[in-house]
């Protein structure tokens, strides 16, 4: 994700997340889809976009999303971030990264993590990941595209996905997952709502808190060489604090590799 700086874009009324509703039957993308509507110039804050059937989803740095039809619940939001400058965009990945923790464990429970920035764990395997993108019109942020992929009813993956983990797995239970995405825009609602510089300390706190492997000794791969490293922090920007043989490293997106044991 890049950072710029910039004013902040003012809304004259605050939108309710999930509200327009739109449900896709087949997509290729519903960060694609949520994109060309912005572009059009036809959307309200807060419109969602959401199928179970997505033939090309986007993941971070060109990684594709892939499931069978009914497995996972796809969803988009578009946002006009008027309550952040874009010096303080990775606040908005924040607010997502929770509500979507607190989704997640509200059915599978408190072994429910963020892997930085902004993945969700379930133990040590990846349920849900998450793409923001963004869109400009010379220094004011105007839309940001939220795109959320879930792991709903999966009873296996392939082996080319060691770590992946869904919802039934977990629970032992289906789910719709048209109810699944509408219920997933409340708990984004409640956060984006909370978005306010008085609350930006505690929004980090918490989200640092709630990272997979805090504090804990683990292996990393960073320019080819594998190492044992510890999370201490992240800072306002994003930037992931790693601690590596007493030093701290200061890490952006795509620098450093979680080594996972499988």
């Amino acid at each position: 994700m890049n950072y710029f700086s910039g004013q902040i874009y003012r809304l004259k009324k605050i939108h309710v997340i999930g509200h327009p509703f739109h449900v896709l039957d087949e997509i290729d993308s519903t960060n694609n889809y949520a994109m060309e509507q912005v572009n059009s110039g036809q959307v309200t804050s807060g419109t969602a976009w959401f199928t179970s059937n997505q033939t090309a989803g986007k993941g971070t740095r060109g990684k594709q999303w892939l499931a069978q039809p009914g497995d996972i619940c796809a969803l988009s939001v578009a946002l006009q971030p008027a309550m952040l400058p874009l010096s303080r965009q990775f606040m908005l990945s924040i607010s997502v990264a929770l509500a979507t923790a607190d989704f997640f464990a509200s059915y599978a429970g408190d072994e429910t993590t963020i892997k930085w920035p902004n993945d969700i764990y379930w133990r040590d395997r990846k349920a849900v990941g998450m793409l923001i993108e963004n869109v400009l019109r010379g220094n004011m942020w105007q839309y940001a595209i939220i795109g959320i992929g879930l792991n709903i009813n999966q009873a296996a993956f392939p082996p080319e996905l060691p770590n992946a983990v869904s919802l039934r797995q977990i629970t032992g239970k289906t789910r719709d997952t048209s109810s699944v995405a509408k219920e997933l825009c409340t708990f984004l609602d409640k956060r984006i709502r909370e978005l306010q510089p008085a609350s930006y300390e505690a929004l980090l706190q918490e989200y640092t808190s709630r990272l997979f492997r805090w504090q804990q000794p683990a292996l990393y791969r960073k320019d080819g060489e594998i190492f044992e490293g510890i999370i201490r922090d992240v800072l306002p920007d994003g930037h992931l604090c790693l601690e590596k043989n007493g030093e701290i490293l200061q890490l952006g997106f795509g620098e450093i590799e979680f080594i996972l044991n499988r």
